[in-house]
């Protein structure tokens, strides 16, 4: 008997070990001791019972009852209970495991059995390893997702099967966005979030182990900054950023080794704003140290200051640089270039330097940044390396040297525009290969469908790969074009707009205008079905990129923020007269629209020119501003005064915000029809705002309740997001669509 379960463990491990670290093969094999235990005791209790329920001098003496009986009170949960025993359900005791112990989806099968004797055993409940599965299963096998069940963007840890769905594990729960694998690919690396749903710490979870044995990488302690985990596509660093509005500090994990301590490339400054990318022998960072929109820099791999990083490219006027990603043998640079979105190609070369740009490799002698023989030196060069260091921070590198290996020098190539369509918003596809020999993209603009296109850098052609599928759609039936308008300042303002063909500005059209304007966020143009059915209905569109946003760099957001902030809303404001003045949208036919921040700017233009608007739709609105940024409990409040200033500190702050704040400025006059619209369960905006903002405009406006009305909708499970699902969500904007057209006259007028 001894030798035949030692034999049924064997077959059962060796065919989960295939190619398995031998630690955890040990591991695998105590689980599957624990499985034989609790199923041998199981099973032991059950044949004890069996004969006291057939033994007339037992107490558990069943009477006549046949052998159907006995098998039914043998399912009472109470009689293992009371001898603590685990209850194991049929599929999953030992006799079901050992027949399939040779199958190959045994893994699968063993975790299934666990969850079922959880659900049966709930004080076991995150304590069973489930991960046998995965233990099969090659890298590339595996999917993991952040799960939202409620919409307040505190999410579940879910992997699973790819090919079959399976769920192989889900225990881990607070997590905030962004999911890494590890280079091993069983380890999921997250990041958690605090009370005030601020991202403050990096975790390391091992695939099918409990939550409660996860660790803890990195935390950020001060409450202005956020952190997010990366990983580089050169597979050898975790990158975590600590960000605030305008200032990061970024550390380098090796992969390799997590738990070693980081390297931090350059301790935060504050204004300091850098973004590193892993380029296996060095980095590429983006950063503001030298010219307000950016520049791109070369850097060793280690702790340095801007003073040492080289630069690579410097942004012309009216260019603004946003991120860099590295590939074996090309970098695309991700910026904007009048307005534009582009993407620029660095080729990459190997071989030692002719032309160009002569790198400072790792075998060189780096001076005031302690690179050595290849080493990061911890003790001839430290003053100079930990440069900027608080002095009370442990050494970064005491135990571990990323790289000792020589490595070649890199020489990158002028960078040179991928070609793209005007107006049309291009953003670089998030490939994981590092070794790629193509750049893959998509573009979209109002009037194009998301187009996925790889380009062959070797040479130099393009291939369109995927368009989505609009059944019905002619875009020669419509047009759009770049219109600039000059603000009452002077200010000339980029507007994007569409139309359909034939359609004159005779003053008479209706018209629907949409704008953003907060946080450096561009609000480019994108393709969406709703436009389309617009376009056909003869409405005029306006896409507005008003300061506060990223469109023309870092100083049109500049302002647009703190004490500039009512430029953003002045803006939309001419962008709306334009579309008046210019006779392409009547007086009494404009929608105007606006989301989050965007719905701030929505309730604002409404006091500042109600008689512009003929309906307004407000989504998730900022719209009691100053009350929310008052209050730094609330969730984000405390990173939100980066952007909007400190109104608790500044009394200059305060009576700017009170000066433009929606629900402090609502008059006694007629407003456009307002919808807001906002969820329950949203974090960002509390649906007390709108309701509070709503209230205020039903006692003080005057606007007849039938033609013009003040309308409110709570989604009840739902969060900033709106309502999950792709039918929900198609529900909702219908809902909306109709009721702006309704207001402006074009509900019935599509051909």
């Amino acid at each position: 008997m001894l030798d035949d379960i030692k034999k049924t463990l064997w077959a059962t491990a060796d065919k989960l070990r295939a190619n398995m670290d031998a630690a955890e093969y040990k591991h695998l094999v105590l689980g599957l001791i624990f499985v034989k235990y609790i199923s041998d005791t199981f099973a032991a209790r059950r044949a004890e019972l069996t004969a006291r329920l057939t033994n007339p001098d037992d107490e558990y003496f069943y009477g006549d009852a046949d052998p159907a009986d006995i098998e039914a009170e043998l399912e009472d949960r109470d009689y293992y209970k009371e001898v603590n025993v685990f209850w194991v359900p049929e599929g999953a005791r030992w006799e079901a495991l050992r027949n399939a112990a040779k199958q190959p989806d045994i893994g699968k099968r063993i975790d299934e059995a666990l969850t079922l004797i959880e659900a049966e055993n709930p004080k076991l409940k995150g304590i069973l390893d489930k991960r046998y599965a995965r233990a099969q299963l090659p890298d590339g096998k595996l999917g993991a997702l952040g799960v939202d069940y409620t919409g307040d963007e505190h999410f579940r840890l879910r992997i699973f099967e790819i090919e079959t769905g399976f769920v192989v594990d889900e225990v881990v729960t607070g997590l905030a966005y962004g999911l890494v694998w590890s280079a091993d690919s069983d380890k999921i690396i997250y990041s958690r979030v605090d009370d005030s749903w601020r991202s403050w710490q990096i975790w390391i979870h091992a695939v099918g182990t409990p939550s409660s044995h996860d660790r803890l990488l990195f935390q950020e302690d001060d409450d202005r900054f956020d952190v997010w985990p990366q990983a580089s596509r050169d597979g050898k660093w975790i990158v975590v950023t600590s960000e605030s509005r305008n200032t990061k500090e970024v550390r380098l994990y090796a992969t390799a080794q997590p738990f070693a301590d980081p390297i931090v490339v350059c301790w935060r400054q504050q204004g300091l704003d850098y973004l590193v990318e892993p380029a296996d022998d060095h980095l590429l960072i983006i950063h503001n140290k030298n010219y307000a929109d950016f520049e791109l820099a070369s850097a060793p791999i280690g702790t340095s200051t801007p003073q040492d990083w080289i630069s690579l490219v410097v942004p012309e006027p009216g260019e603004r640089i946003l991120e860099v990603d590295a590939f074996r043998d090309f970098a695309v640079i991700s910026m904007r270039s009048g307005g534009q979105t582009q993407l620029r190609l660095m080729s990459r070369s190997h071989s030692p330097a002719q032309q160009g740009h002569d790198f400072i490799g790792l075998n060189q002698t780096a001076p005031d940044v302690g690179i050595d023989d290849g080493a990061l030196s911890h003790e001839t060069n430290r003053s100079s390396y930990f440069a900027g260091r608080p002095q009370d921070s442990p050494g970064l590198l005491d135990g571990v040297t990323p790289y000792t290996e020589p490595h070649e020098r890199a020489v990158w190539g002028a960078p040179v525009p991928i070609p793209s369509e005007p107006l049309s918003t291009i953003e670089l596809y998030n490939s994981p290969h590092w070794a790629a020999k193509e750049v893959v993209f998509s573009t979209e603009s109002l009037l194009t469908p998301p187009t996925q296109t790889a380009y062959w850098v070797n040479e130099g052609t393009s291939e369109v790969l995927k368009v989505l599928d609009v059944p019905g759609f002619d875009r020669e039936q419509f047009v759009q074009e770049g219109v600039w308008v000059e603000a009452e300042d002077g200010t000339s303002l980029p507007m994007t707009i569409a139309y359909k063909r034939g359609l004159q500005p005779d003053g008479t059209n209706p018209g629907w205008i949409y704008g953003y304007g907060s946080y450096e966020v561009s609000n480019d143009p994108y393709f969406a079905p709703r436009h389309i059915t617009m376009l056909e209905r003869g409405v005029v569109i306006a896409w507005t990129h008003v300061r506060g946003g990223g469109e023309m760099g870092r100083s049109w957001y500049e302002q647009g923020r703190v004490l500039s902030k009512k430029n953003t809303f002045a803006d939309f404001v001419d962008c709306a007269k334009w579309l008046h003045s210019s006779g392409w949208v009547a007086r009494d036919r404009l929608a105007a629209e606006g989301r989050s921040a965007g719905g701030l700017l929505m309730g604002a233009v409404v006091n500042l020119a109600p008689e512009l608007f003929r309906a307004v739709h407000a989504g998730v609105p900022f719209v009691d501003a100053l009350t929310t940024i008052l209050k730094p409990e609330l969730p984000l409040t405390v990173g939100e005064w980066e952007e909007w200033g400190n109104p608790i500190e500044s009394p200059e702050v305060y009576e700017y915000m009170k000066s433009y704040s929606p629900l402090e400025n609502v008059r006694e006059v007629e407003y456009p029809a307002i919808l807001a619209t906002t969820s329950l369960n949203d974090i960002r905006v509390l649906y007390v705002e709108p309701t509070k903002w709503v209230q205020v405009l039903r006692e003080k406006a005057t606007n007849d309740p039938v033609s013009r009305p003040i309308l409110e909708q709570i989604e009840m499970v739902a969060g900033h997001a709106g309502k999950s699902g792709r039918y929900e969500k198609w529900r909702t904007q219908a809902f909306v669509l109709a009721w702006l057209l309704d207001q402006i006259g074009a509900a019935s007028s599509c051909d």
